[in-house]
């Protein structure tokens, strides 16, 4: 199946595109097609894209908007292009493990009524060294609201989602039937998958496909914490069905906010 890598970056994190274009050119999956959308001044993005080799490859798309709207604004252009059933984030900053998009891919092409897969993420330590942290609930397949009870029943010693939303391959309907990504800053996926795990089930792999970078820069270390409250089941929410059309779920108008 085809896939569209989502990338939105701005100038600051330009340095990091190498490593995210040579984890692409390692997949095995051989379908894919690189959105790089640029968000503010596209100057030193393009300069590093161009330096790298990625801004000649025809699987690659560059695009931007001209001004800073935060990376969630420039994610949803991005995927206004998209046009492969699947799509897979990747954050500037991170790189795909060399199996990741044949391993999510495979795995809801097996599950044709999960709306999203994912696996593993690896911490990459500024030294290489690269950690795996346990995962929080078991692999295999995941109902809907899961991971909102997994994280609710898991607060406060516990803070962070069950399973690392930067990482999240979707089927293209479910991320349009959500909205795209959430307008909160910092927690853009993290909002968007709690979301997306509330209408549809999904996969989630006893294997790596995330290396998540750790350095000082990082955007989502500055953002606040959700509350036990914010988070809300799946109750009373229709179902996703991957034959819905964009904006339908469960035979009803789908709505945002």
């Amino acid at each position: 199946m085809r896939v569209d890598v989502v990338t939105a970056v701005h100038a600051e994190y330009a340095g990091y595109l190498p490593a995210a274009w040579d984890s692409l050119h390692r997949q095995s999956h051989p379908h894919w097609t690189w959105r790089v959308h640029l968000d503010g001044s596209p100057d030193e993005v393009l300069d590093v894209l161009t330096a790298c080799g990625a801004a000649d490859d025809g699987r690659v798309r560059i695009a931007a908007h001209g001004t800073q709207e935060g990376l969630g604004v420039a994610r949803n252009i991005a995927l206004g292009a998209c046009t492969a059933p699947l799509v897979q984030n990747l954050d500037a900053d991170d790189e795909l493990e060399p199996g990741a998009l044949a391993d999510l891919s495979g795995a809801l092409a097996a599950h044709p009524a999960a709306g999203y897969a994912v696996g593993h993420a690896r911490d990459l330590h500024a030294d290489g060294t690269l950690r795996t942290a346990p995962l929080a609930v078991p692999a295999g397949p995941l109902a809907r609201g899961a991971l909102a009870v997994a994280w609710a029943s898991a607060l406060p010693d516990r803070t962070l989602p069950p399973v690392h939303p930067a990482g999240v391959m979707w089927r293209r309907n479910l991320l349009l039937v959500v909205g795209g990504w959430a307008a909160l800053r910092g927690v853009e996926d993290t909002a968007t998958l709690i979301a997306g795990s509330a209408l549809a089930t999904g996969i989630l792999l006893d294997v790596p496909t995330l290396r998540y970078r750790r350095h000082d820069a990082q955007r989502s270390r500055q953002n606040g914490n959700f509350s036990e409250g914010n988070i809300c089941s799946s109750g009373g929410v229709p179902p996703y069905s991957p034959a819905d059309p964009p904006g339908k779920s469960g035979n009803q108008q789908g709505r945002v906010g």
